[in-house]
């Protein structure tokens, strides 16, 4: 884990180890990314109209901090995920790529078709499909 990855892996799906490193040039994009999912991380997601973000559950902790995001991305309508932390390392969103499993979503997420159980890669899909079917 570098903790510098920042790397498309399809068309409109960003890999990024941190929510830090969204960019204006990615508005519209599905970003699986390593942060935690606490309210720090929802502000950097809202920065920009991302179809979909994806964090990781950092264990949930103490009053749902580790998913705080995905209630605050849900007050504006935009779709986020957490990944389980038992299933991807925090930090790194390859990880999250390749083994991450959708422990939460919130219900803009659940719209598109994402799930709980589902692999990160099968959700950002699924929300890809959406996102093209609204085109």
């Amino acid at each position: 884990m570098s903790g510098t990855v920042r790397e498309w892996v399809l068309p409109g799906v960003l890999l990024a180890d941190s929510i830090t490193q969204v960019e204006a040039a990615d508005a519209g994009a599905c970003v699986v990314s390593g942060s935690h999912g606490g309210v720090s991380s929802a502000q950097y997601a809202l920065a920009w109209p991302l179809a979909l973000a994806v964090f990781n559950d950092a264990g949930i902790g103490k009053d749902a901090a580790g998913i705080a995001a995905l209630a605050l991305l849900q007050q504006q309508g935009r779709a986020a995920v957490a990944v389980a932390h038992t299933s991807a390392r925090i930090g790194d969103a390859r990880d999250a790529w390749e083994h991450g499993v959708v422990s939460h979503v919130n219900p803009a997420a659940a719209a598109l078709g994402l799930l709980v159980g589902q692999t990160v890669q099968a959700a950002v899909l699924a929300a890809v499909q959406a996102a093209l079917k609204r085109l």
